[in-house]
């Protein structure tokens, strides 16, 4: 039964200190947004998150209003500006904190704690906070103090062993992943530490470590590897077991095609009517066809080339092949399945105007996500140091002035 009441969001009426800059705990953070959490996102004064300065920009124009990476991480927040490192910011730190539920942040271990800003001293004033802090090692253990990112995480957590083609270097996968798996496990920590809050009714300090996030989720290449002794090697784009599992070049672009059993090689096989390339001994098992792969590719490749993909992929979809389209930015947004779910948003920037954005990866029946656009630097600061925390102007004032907000 749903007892959920209506337009009542999953975290209403939790509130969200982002201190959070870049990528990982601003993807956190979107996320609480989206199930209903108030964000309160804290930036530098004057230059804002340093994501803000990153492209694409709109016509290759710069402008910290209109970075597509900020843009689509700090969706459904309002921002205050505020200087960590003064006093009197930290001091507004502290009468924010006590009416807030969690704190997120990505600072080197130990500089919030050297502000005075430290779990420690931030439970005092409020039992119930629930602090997540996202680093690339973590708080403890040797790397602690050391410098990473994406091509350190990914070759430190093992993937850059396995991806790429078996007879060159290592690859790191595409974009920020190790970042947002960082996000994206801290959001899952929140979660765990609301209930368990509910339960005690004390906060909790969830340590995020960026490539423990990485290394928890290939576990099936580290299993291998206790209960066998055997390295999984790079593959490139086919499988290590069987063949054909690979992707096949067509007309407009690429297909994936994944017959990873007999029954399904046999079918793909049949429909291309090239059944007797199982008579061949090369080609008779997955094993063989795997030992023969190039072989067996420069057979098949032309039967692609002679077709578009969408058609390849309708084809083995009828013959129950699994098959799918190697998809292109453009591509995604056209693609049925996501609007059919309706994951792509259409959010109206005042200055970047309107533009699509990636929905949350998960949906609540009851209590559906809700975006709204990224805020402008510094957009809420009236709202919240006059209205919330019952600074006069003058104060408000004065403290921009001495650059602390």
């Amino acid at each position: 039964m749903n007892n959920t009441p209506p337009n009542k969001k999953a975290l209403n009426g939790i509130n969200v200190l982002d201190l959070s800059s870049q990528i990982s705990g601003p993807y956190c953070t979107k996320l609480l947004a989206a199930f209903g959490a108030k964000v309160m996102k804290v930036e530098s004064p004057g230059q804002g998150d340093m994501a803000r300065h990153v492209g694409p920009f709109p016509n290759d124009q710069p402008d910290p209003e209109t970075s597509a990476l900020f843009l689509y991480l700090n969706t459904g927040k309002k921002s205050i500006t505020l200087n960590l490192e003064t006093s009197a910011g930290a001091d507004l730190v502290k009468r924010l904190i006590q009416d807030t539920d969690v704190l997120v942040e990505n600072f080197r271990p130990g500089y919030l704690a050297g502000l005075g800003l430290g779990y420690e001293h931030l439970q005092i004033l409020q039992p119930g906070l629930i602090m997540a802090s996202i680093t690339d090692f973590g708080q403890s253990g040797p790397y602690r103090d050391y410098q990473g990112g994406r091509l350190v995480e990914n070759a430190l957590s093992g993937y850059m062993f396995v991806n790429g083609d078996p007879e060159r270097e290592p690859l790191a996968g595409g974009g920020e992943q190790p970042a947002y798996q960082g996000g994206l496990h801290a959001y899952t920590g929140i979660m765990a530490a609301l209930i368990s809050r509910e339960q005690t009714g004390q906060g909790r300090y969830i340590d995020i470590s960026i490539l423990e996030s990485m290394a928890s989720i290939h576990q099936f290449t580290i299993n291998r590897f206790v209960y066998s002794g055997k390295i999984q090697k790079r593959a490139g784009n086919r499988y290590l077991w069987t063949h054909p599992v690979t992707l096949y070049p067509c007309k407009d672009g690429e297909v994936s095609i994944a017959a990873g059993t007999e029954d399904q090689a046999e079918r793909l096989l049949l429909l291309m009517e090239m059944s007797h390339l199982l008579d061949d001994p090369r080609f008779a098992t997955g094993f063989d066809r795997l030992a023969h792969a190039d072989e067996f590719d420069a057979l098949v490749k032309p039967w692609f080339f002679q077709r578009r993909k969408k058609e390849v992929v309708e084809t083995c979809q009828e013959w129950r092949v699994p098959a799918a389209l190697v998809n292109d930015v453009p591509d995604l947004l056209s693609e049925v399945q996501y609007q059919a779910r309706n994951f792509w948003v259409e959010l109206d920037h005042p200055v970047a105007g309107k533009l699509p954005y990636a929905g949350p990866p998960f949906k609540l029946s009851a209590t559906p996500a809700e975006y709204q656009r990224a805020p402008l630097i510094g957009e809420h600061n009236e709202e919240i140091y006059i209205d919330c925390l019952g600074l006069s102007r003058m104060e408000l004032d004065r403290l921009k002035y001495e650059g602390t907000v």
